[in-house]
Protein backbone atom coordinates (compact mmCIF):
# COMPACT_ATOMS: atom_id res chain seq x y z
CA UNK A 1 0.00 0.00 0.00
CA UNK A 2 1.23 3.52 -0.78
CA UNK A 3 1.51 6.24 1.88
CA UNK A 4 -1.62 8.00 0.65
CA UNK A 5 -3.61 4.76 0.83
CA UNK A 6 -2.41 4.23 4.43
CA UNK A 7 -3.24 7.78 5.48
CA UNK A 8 -6.58 7.77 3.64
CA UNK A 9 -7.60 4.45 5.20
CA UNK A 10 -6.82 5.70 8.72
CA UNK A 11 -8.95 8.80 8.11
CA UNK A 12 -11.78 6.64 6.77
CA UNK A 13 -11.48 4.41 9.86
CA UNK A 14 -11.87 7.34 12.23
CA UNK A 15 -14.86 8.60 10.26
CA UNK A 16 -16.46 5.15 10.33
CA UNK A 17 -15.91 4.95 14.09
CA UNK A 18 -17.50 8.35 14.64
CA UNK A 19 -20.52 7.28 12.61
CA UNK A 20 -20.73 4.00 14.51
CA UNK A 21 -20.71 5.71 17.89
CA UNK A 22 -23.09 8.49 16.83
CA UNK A 23 -25.73 6.50 15.02
CA UNK A 24 -25.52 2.85 16.05
CA UNK A 25 -24.34 1.53 12.68
CA UNK A 26 -21.28 -0.54 11.92
CA UNK A 27 -19.48 2.31 10.19
CA UNK A 28 -19.04 0.35 6.97
CA UNK A 29 -21.41 2.75 5.21
CA UNK A 30 -18.36 5.04 5.21
CA UNK A 31 -15.51 2.54 5.12
CA UNK A 32 -16.84 0.35 2.29
CA UNK A 33 -17.06 3.14 -0.32
CA UNK A 34 -14.01 4.82 1.25
CA UNK A 35 -11.59 1.95 0.68
CA UNK A 36 -13.21 1.30 -2.70
CA UNK A 37 -12.03 4.75 -3.76
CA UNK A 38 -8.60 4.02 -2.23
CA UNK A 39 -8.09 0.97 -4.46
CA UNK A 40 -9.83 -2.02 -2.89
CA UNK A 41 -11.68 -4.38 -5.24
CA UNK A 42 -15.47 -4.63 -4.81
CA UNK A 43 -15.33 -7.88 -2.83
CA UNK A 44 -12.40 -6.57 -0.72
CA UNK A 45 -14.44 -3.45 -0.01
CA UNK A 46 -17.19 -5.70 1.38
CA UNK A 47 -14.98 -8.06 3.40
CA UNK A 48 -12.21 -5.74 4.63
CA UNK A 49 -14.56 -3.47 6.57
CA UNK A 50 -15.86 -6.25 8.83
CA UNK A 51 -12.82 -6.63 11.18
CA UNK A 52 -13.13 -2.97 12.27
CA UNK A 53 -16.86 -3.23 13.03
CA UNK A 54 -16.46 -5.27 16.25
CA UNK A 55 -13.98 -3.05 18.17
CA UNK A 56 -15.81 0.11 17.09
CA UNK A 57 -19.17 -1.27 18.22
CA UNK A 58 -17.78 -2.51 21.54
CA UNK A 59 -16.10 0.84 22.22
CA UNK A 60 -19.34 2.74 21.60
CA UNK A 61 -21.41 0.25 23.63
CA UNK A 62 -19.19 0.70 26.69
CA UNK A 63 -19.71 4.45 26.67
CA UNK A 64 -23.50 4.17 26.24
CA UNK A 65 -23.68 1.52 28.98
CA UNK A 66 -22.00 3.90 31.40
CA UNK A 67 -24.70 6.47 30.58
CA UNK A 68 -27.46 3.88 31.16
CA UNK A 69 -28.73 4.03 27.58
CA UNK A 70 -28.36 0.37 26.48
CA UNK A 71 -31.50 -1.79 26.29
CA UNK A 72 -29.76 -5.15 26.61
CA UNK A 73 -32.91 -7.14 25.78
CA UNK A 74 -33.22 -5.46 22.38
CA UNK A 75 -29.51 -5.65 21.58
CA UNK A 76 -28.95 -9.25 22.66
CA UNK A 77 -32.04 -10.72 20.96
CA UNK A 78 -31.36 -8.94 17.66
CA UNK A 79 -27.65 -9.73 17.84
CA UNK A 80 -28.13 -13.42 18.59
CA UNK A 81 -30.55 -14.07 15.73
CA UNK A 82 -28.56 -11.90 13.33
CA UNK A 83 -25.34 -13.77 14.06
CA UNK A 84 -26.68 -16.90 12.35
CA UNK A 85 -28.06 -15.14 9.26
CA UNK A 86 -24.87 -13.07 8.84
CA UNK A 87 -23.07 -16.27 7.81
CA UNK A 88 -25.66 -16.94 5.11
CA UNK A 89 -25.31 -13.38 3.85
CA UNK A 90 -21.52 -13.64 3.63
CA UNK A 91 -21.76 -16.92 1.68
CA UNK A 92 -24.23 -15.37 -0.78
CA UNK A 93 -21.92 -12.34 -1.19
CA UNK A 94 -19.17 -14.61 -2.54
CA UNK A 95 -21.47 -15.90 -5.30
CA UNK A 96 -23.02 -12.78 -6.81
CA UNK A 97 -21.80 -9.80 -8.84
CA UNK A 98 -19.89 -7.54 -6.40
CA UNK A 99 -20.88 -4.37 -8.30
CA UNK A 100 -24.53 -5.30 -7.81
CA UNK A 101 -23.84 -5.58 -4.07
CA UNK A 102 -22.51 -2.03 -4.10
CA UNK A 103 -25.65 -0.79 -5.89
CA UNK A 104 -27.82 -2.68 -3.39
CA UNK A 105 -25.92 -0.98 -0.56
CA UNK A 106 -26.65 2.44 -2.09
CA UNK A 107 -30.38 1.63 -2.36
CA UNK A 108 -30.40 0.51 1.27
CA UNK A 109 -28.66 3.70 2.39
CA UNK A 110 -31.15 5.83 0.47
CA UNK A 111 -34.13 4.09 2.05
CA UNK A 112 -32.63 4.40 5.53
CA UNK A 113 -31.81 8.06 4.97
CA UNK A 114 -35.31 9.02 3.86
CA UNK A 115 -36.98 7.14 6.72
CA UNK A 116 -34.70 8.60 9.38
CA UNK A 117 -34.72 12.17 8.06
CA UNK A 118 -38.52 12.22 7.92
CA UNK A 119 -38.76 10.99 11.49
CA UNK A 120 -36.29 13.67 12.61
CA UNK A 121 -38.12 16.50 10.87
CA UNK A 122 -41.56 15.45 12.11
CA UNK A 123 -42.92 17.57 14.94
CA UNK A 124 -43.66 15.63 18.15
CA UNK A 125 -47.29 15.26 19.22
CA UNK A 126 -47.93 18.12 21.74
CA UNK A 127 -50.22 15.87 23.81
CA UNK A 128 -47.50 13.24 24.16
CA UNK A 129 -44.90 15.85 25.05
CA UNK A 130 -47.17 17.38 27.69
CA UNK A 131 -47.87 13.95 29.18
CA UNK A 132 -44.16 13.10 29.37
CA UNK A 133 -43.38 16.42 31.05
CA UNK A 134 -46.16 15.87 33.57
CA UNK A 135 -44.91 12.34 34.34
CA UNK A 136 -41.36 13.59 34.81
CA UNK A 137 -42.48 16.34 37.18
CA UNK A 138 -44.53 13.89 39.21
CA UNK A 139 -41.58 11.51 39.43
CA UNK A 140 -39.31 14.29 40.70
CA UNK A 141 -41.75 15.67 43.26
CA UNK A 142 -43.22 12.37 44.47
CA UNK A 143 -40.90 9.38 44.56
CA UNK A 144 -42.57 5.97 44.09
CA UNK A 145 -43.76 4.49 47.40
CA UNK A 146 -43.71 7.78 49.30
CA UNK A 147 -46.93 9.35 50.58
CA UNK A 148 -47.44 12.91 49.34
CA UNK A 149 -46.73 15.48 52.00
CA UNK A 150 -49.25 18.32 51.83
CA UNK A 151 -47.63 21.60 51.04
CA UNK A 152 -43.97 20.50 51.10
CA UNK A 153 -41.91 18.76 48.41
CA UNK A 154 -39.45 16.05 49.49
CA UNK A 155 -36.09 17.30 50.71
CA UNK A 156 -34.15 15.37 48.04
CA UNK A 157 -35.54 15.37 44.45
CA UNK A 158 -35.53 12.01 42.70
CA UNK A 159 -34.69 11.84 38.98
CA UNK A 160 -37.13 9.94 36.75
CA UNK A 161 -36.00 6.46 35.69
CA UNK A 162 -35.04 5.78 32.08
CA UNK A 163 -38.01 4.28 30.24
CA UNK A 164 -37.29 0.99 28.45
CA UNK A 165 -39.16 0.05 25.29
CA UNK A 166 -40.88 -3.36 25.46
CA UNK A 167 -41.03 -5.07 22.04
CA UNK A 168 -42.08 -8.73 21.57
CA UNK A 169 -39.15 -11.13 21.31
CA UNK A 170 -40.46 -12.56 18.00
CA UNK A 171 -40.41 -9.08 16.42
CA UNK A 172 -36.89 -8.39 17.67
CA UNK A 173 -35.73 -11.79 16.38
CA UNK A 174 -37.14 -11.04 12.91
CA UNK A 175 -35.45 -7.62 12.81
CA UNK A 176 -32.16 -9.15 13.94
CA UNK A 177 -32.32 -11.97 11.38
CA UNK A 178 -32.92 -9.58 8.48
CA UNK A 179 -30.25 -7.16 9.65
CA UNK A 180 -27.69 -9.92 10.15
CA UNK A 181 -28.21 -11.25 6.62
CA UNK A 182 -27.71 -7.77 5.17
CA UNK A 183 -24.60 -7.29 7.32
CA UNK A 184 -23.00 -10.45 5.93
CA UNK A 185 -24.17 -9.81 2.38
CA UNK A 186 -23.06 -6.19 2.04
CA UNK A 187 -20.26 -5.99 4.60
CA UNK A 188 -22.11 -3.34 6.64
CA UNK A 189 -22.79 -3.47 10.35
CA UNK A 190 -26.52 -4.07 9.97
CA UNK A 191 -27.37 -0.90 11.89
CA UNK A 192 -28.50 0.79 8.67
CA UNK A 193 -31.39 -1.68 8.67
CA UNK A 194 -32.05 -1.84 12.41
CA UNK A 195 -31.99 1.87 13.19
CA UNK A 196 -34.88 2.95 10.90
CA UNK A 197 -36.92 -0.07 12.06
CA UNK A 198 -36.18 0.62 15.73
CA UNK A 199 -37.06 4.30 15.56
CA UNK A 200 -39.78 4.51 12.88
CA UNK A 201 -41.66 1.21 13.27
CA UNK A 202 -40.95 0.05 16.83
CA UNK A 203 -40.89 3.60 18.30
CA UNK A 204 -37.77 3.01 20.37
CA UNK A 205 -36.24 6.33 21.58
CA UNK A 206 -33.35 7.32 19.34
CA UNK A 207 -30.52 7.20 21.89
CA UNK A 208 -31.72 3.86 23.27
CA UNK A 209 -31.93 2.59 19.67
CA UNK A 210 -28.37 3.74 18.89
CA UNK A 211 -26.93 2.09 22.02
CA UNK A 212 -28.86 -1.18 21.57
CA UNK A 213 -28.05 -1.36 17.87
CA UNK A 214 -24.33 -1.30 18.68
CA UNK A 215 -24.75 -4.38 20.90
CA UNK A 216 -26.38 -6.28 18.04
CA UNK A 217 -23.83 -5.03 15.52
CA UNK A 218 -20.98 -6.32 17.70
CA UNK A 219 -22.58 -9.76 18.02
CA UNK A 220 -23.27 -10.47 14.39
CA UNK A 221 -20.00 -9.01 13.14
CA UNK A 222 -18.20 -12.06 14.59
CA UNK A 223 -19.59 -14.79 12.27
CA UNK A 224 -19.46 -12.41 9.31
CA UNK A 225 -15.77 -11.80 10.06
CA UNK A 226 -14.94 -15.51 10.25
CA UNK A 227 -16.85 -16.29 7.05
CA UNK A 228 -15.26 -13.50 5.00
CA UNK A 229 -11.81 -14.51 6.31
CA UNK A 230 -12.33 -18.15 5.30
CA UNK A 231 -13.51 -17.04 1.85
CA UNK A 232 -10.41 -14.81 1.53
CA UNK A 233 -12.46 -11.66 0.98
CA UNK A 234 -10.40 -9.53 3.41
CA UNK A 235 -7.45 -7.31 2.45
CA UNK A 236 -5.74 -7.19 5.86
CA UNK A 237 -3.81 -4.01 5.10
CA UNK A 238 -7.04 -2.06 4.71
CA UNK A 239 -8.72 -3.99 7.55
CA UNK A 240 -6.08 -3.31 10.23
CA UNK A 241 -5.81 0.39 9.38
CA UNK A 242 -9.59 0.76 9.57
CA UNK A 243 -9.53 -0.98 12.96
CA UNK A 244 -6.91 1.45 14.31
CA UNK A 245 -9.11 4.42 13.43
CA UNK A 246 -12.49 3.02 14.45
CA UNK A 247 -11.99 2.73 18.24
CA UNK A 248 -11.13 6.40 18.99
CA UNK A 249 -13.70 7.47 16.40
CA UNK A 250 -16.47 5.54 18.20
CA UNK A 251 -15.67 7.31 21.47
CA UNK A 252 -15.98 10.69 19.73
CA UNK A 253 -19.25 9.72 18.05
CA UNK A 254 -20.93 8.42 21.21
CA UNK A 255 -19.96 11.60 23.07
CA UNK A 256 -21.58 13.73 20.35
CA UNK A 257 -24.85 11.76 20.41
CA UNK A 258 -25.17 11.73 24.21
CA UNK A 259 -24.90 15.52 24.19
CA UNK A 260 -27.35 16.14 21.31
CA UNK A 261 -31.14 16.23 21.05
CA UNK A 262 -33.05 13.25 19.63
CA UNK A 263 -34.30 15.24 16.63
CA UNK A 264 -30.78 16.44 15.79
CA UNK A 265 -29.43 12.88 15.81
CA UNK A 266 -32.18 11.70 13.45
CA UNK A 267 -31.60 14.57 11.00
CA UNK A 268 -27.82 14.03 11.03
CA UNK A 269 -28.29 10.36 10.26
CA UNK A 270 -30.81 10.93 7.45
CA UNK A 271 -28.85 13.64 5.64
CA UNK A 272 -25.59 11.73 5.84
CA UNK A 273 -27.04 8.49 4.47
CA UNK A 274 -28.78 10.26 1.59
CA UNK A 275 -25.54 12.00 0.57
CA UNK A 276 -23.51 8.79 0.70
CA UNK A 277 -26.21 6.85 -1.18
CA UNK A 278 -26.24 9.38 -4.04
CA UNK A 279 -22.47 9.42 -4.58
CA UNK A 280 -21.97 5.74 -3.87
CA UNK A 281 -24.83 4.55 -6.09
CA UNK A 282 -23.93 6.74 -9.06
CA UNK A 283 -20.30 5.58 -9.09
CA UNK A 284 -21.20 1.89 -8.94
CA UNK A 285 -23.94 2.13 -11.59
CA UNK A 286 -21.38 3.71 -13.92
CA UNK A 287 -18.92 0.91 -13.07
CA UNK A 288 -21.52 -1.67 -14.17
Amino acid sequence: MSWWQVLGTLVVGVGAGVLSGMLGVGGAVVSTPGIRVLGATPIEAVGSTVPAILPGAVSGTVRYARAGRVNWRVGLVCGTTGAATAVAGAVVADRVNAHLLMVATAVLLGWSGVATYRSGRAEPDPAIVAELIEQAEESVLAPPGAAPDAGEPPSTPVAPAVTRSVVPVAVLAAVGAGSGFVAGLLGVGGGVVMMPVFTSLLRIPIKEAVASSLVAVALFSLPALVTHAVLDNIHWGFALLLLCGSVPGAQIGSRLTLGASDHAVRVWFGVFLLAVAAVYGASEVLAL
